[in-house]
């Protein structure tokens, strides 16, 4: 399937899919496709009962009703990707920027761990801050990289953080509970102890995080203004 098909299938795919679960689709749909993986970045998903929820000042309500619809919707989405698009998906991750209505979906492709992306400016001292910012949450990575996606999407991609309370309370039925808190520290941490900004010399537009739990992967992604 060329490029261009494989976008306009995703697009309108996902936009359904959304809309259908959700009851309100994103504004719009922003596909890009590398080697490595799949990005759908969503822009202003917001429905009208998630508005009300974040009114007043419901947050955990919110992520938590996108968690169970996500879980169920997951697995459909990755059926189109590997079905319909002929992609290798080997996790699917999700984050939301909550008060910007945008959200983002990425399809972690075949990936070769062995081998490592080409360097760019400022690379080892990203994946440093990364590492010393979040320590204290988690264990350091036992294998990270990182690479541009685009002008203004860099994807960084780490293995190895889990630690054996998130093992034994994902066994006890809290990954959900899990996602939601870990997620809100590390995006804590990643924006008041890393100055990512004069490292790129770019402004931050948003930031996601996510995990795959299974296979202790884990994923940030920083999106950057024009």
């Amino acid at each position: 399937m060329n490029r261009k098909k494989l976008i306009n299938q995703t697009t309108s795919y996902t936009t359904k899919l959304l809309r259908n679960r959700f009851g309100k689709g994103p504004e719009a749909v922003s596909v890009y496709l590398c080697e490595q993986c799949i990005i759908l970045h969503l822009k202003n998903f917001l429905s009208p009962v998630e508005k009300f929820l974040l009114s007043q000042e419901e947050e955990q309500a919110f992520r938590y009703t996108r968690e169970l619809i996500m879980k169920s919707m997951l697995p459909e989405l990755r059926n189109f990707m590997t079905e319909e698009l002929e992609l290798k998906v080997v996790d699917l991750y999700y984050d939301w920027g909550i008060y910007n209505a945008s959200g983002v979906i990425v399809g972690l492709l075949d990936y070769d761990f062995n081998a490592t992306q080409e360097d760019y400016e400022g690379k080892e001292e990203l994946h440093r801050e990364i590492i010393r910012a979040t320590t204290e949450l988690q264990k350091p990575p036992t294998w990270m990289d990182s690479w541009w996606i685009n002008s203004k999407t860099l994807f960084i991609l780490r293995k190895g953080t889990t630690i054996l309370l998130e093992k034994e309370l994902i066994g006890l039925g809290y990954e959900n509970m899990l996602r939601m808190t870990k997620g809100k520290i590390e995006k804590m941490l990643l924006e008041q102890e890393i100055q990512i900004e004069p490292i790129f010399n770019k402004k931050i537009a948003d930031l996601y995080v996510d995990w795959s739990f299974e296979n202790d992967h884990s994923m940030i992604m920083y999106t950057f203004e024009e």
